[in-house]
């Protein structure tokens, strides 16, 4: 690999991905120096807010022409998920470069890549000595990978992202295997559920009635029934589905005792679509169901169905599309079938594209051997190169007043 002539992007980009912004402990120290000296380099003023202790969000800012226009936003979280090296190829942490140039490390796709791509568009459109009517806000948090409760969800309820006065937002996506590029609209929500199975205890060589045991059977059948059928519903991609997966069961002392009580766990993902009122009375059908006495708690539940309209009616979609569009760029319109930042933003009532420009390339996020290849990461600088100025320049809007 010629490192001589390697593109300074893509060099910004490895030196990125080296560091160990890793959970359980991620190195957030670090990624905040790193971005201290870009902000420098790009003379860009930068704010740090303490959402939660050493949980800083940092926020570089270029001003537009029109500040009291709302303002643009460009998301991206600084830390990445775990990693089981003995199953990757090259360190994850080296970001090695291939003979293809496939970079391979942690976060090359989610989304460090993102973040560097919106550096590098600002680099080169500052460069130019082009100015935005909107202000734009390159904003940088942490502990996306863990719910985001230190990080955004916290952050979008302070007088300091009252103050960002944003009238739209970009924040991660996924990539797309094929030629297309995927965007994002919508969310599904998050239900983590614990159903509880009390039931008559008991040696174990007898016929117990009304055993923890058999209504934890019932509820199971249940849950995975459903599951079932929502997995053969055609033509439908991820993110249309509500998926079932049993995650945890808890019960038991010994062989030969039959508990007392026994529990089991569910990662509910739930689309827009649904009555999440009448989803959760099915919920207490099938526990009524199971036997008596059988209660259940949410670990989370997200109950947020605002979705960002993609009518070209809305003018915030309308440049989006018409940008990437001029791009010889085709668009596909999901709900995103996990769970991103965006769901805070959106909550909150303001519009949020998902999107991560990644064409013709696996997705490979939280997986072992992560990677981007270069072209495809430099393509997407050119990407936001043109996508940034034109939301910035969206005139006037009735929101704006």
């Amino acid at each position: 690999v010629d490192l001589q002539n390697e593109d300074p992007s893509v060099n910004l980009f490895r030196e990125y991905l080296r560091l160990r912004t890793v959970h359980p402990e991620p190195d957030y120290d670090a990624a905040l120096r790193f971005l201290d000296r870009i902000a420098e380099e790009l003379g860009l003023p930068m704010k740090k807010i303490e959402v939660c202790p050493g949980r800083v969000v940092s926020i570089m800012t270029w001003q537009g022409t029109n500040p009291a226009l709302k303002s643009i936003l460009l998301n991206s979280h600084t830390d990445v998920v775990p990693v089981y090296q003995e199953h990757w190829k090259y360190d994850a942490f080296a970001a090695v470069k291939d003979a293809e140039g496939n970079i391979f490390a942690r976060g090359t796709q989610d989304m460090k890549c993102v973040t560097i791509q919106y550096i590098q568009a600002i680099r080169r459109l500052k460069a130019e000595g082009r100015k935005c009517m909107r202000t734009i806000h390159l904003m940088f948090v942490p502990d996306e990978e863990v719910g985001g409760h230190k990080g955004m969800e916290t952050f979008v309820k302070l007088p300091e992202f009252q103050k960002l006065n944003i009238g739209f937002a970009l924040d991660e996506g996924l990539a797309n295997p094929g030629e297309a590029f995927t965007v994002f609209y919508g969310e599904r929500n998050p239900w983590w559920i614990t159903v509880h199975c009390p039931g008559s205890p008991g040696h174990g060589s007898r016929f117990v009635e009304n055993t923890a045991a058999e209504k934890l059977r019932s509820i199971i059948n249940s849950f995975l029934d459903f599951r079932e059928k929502e997995k053969h519903r055609s033509c439908f991609t991820l993110g249309d589905v509500t998926t079932v997966n049993m995650t945890m069961v808890k019960g038991g002392v010994a062989y030969n005792v039959i508990p007392a009580e026994m529990d089991v766990s569910f990662d509910l993902r739930i689309p827009p679509t649904v009555n999440l009122q009448e989803f959760e009375e099915q919920i207490k059908k099938w526990c009524k169901e199971a036997g008596e006495g059988i209660t259940y708690e949410f670990a989370q539940k997200h109950m947020n169905q605002n979705l960002t309209s993609t009518d070209d009616s809305d003018p915030w979609w309308k440049t989006f599309s018409t940008t990437c569009k001029a791009m010889n760029m085709t668009l596909e319109k999901e709900i995103f079938p996990a769970a991103t930042d965006s769901r805070f933003i959106r909550a909150v009532g303001l519009p949020a594209i998902g999107f991560s420009p990644m064409n013709r390339t696996p997705i490979l996020l939280h997986d072992h051997n992560e990677y981007l290849n270069e072209q495809v990461f430099l393509k997407g600088i050119q990407v936001y190169e043109n996508l940034v100025p034109a939301l910035a320049n969206v005139p006037a809007l009735p929101c704006d007043t």
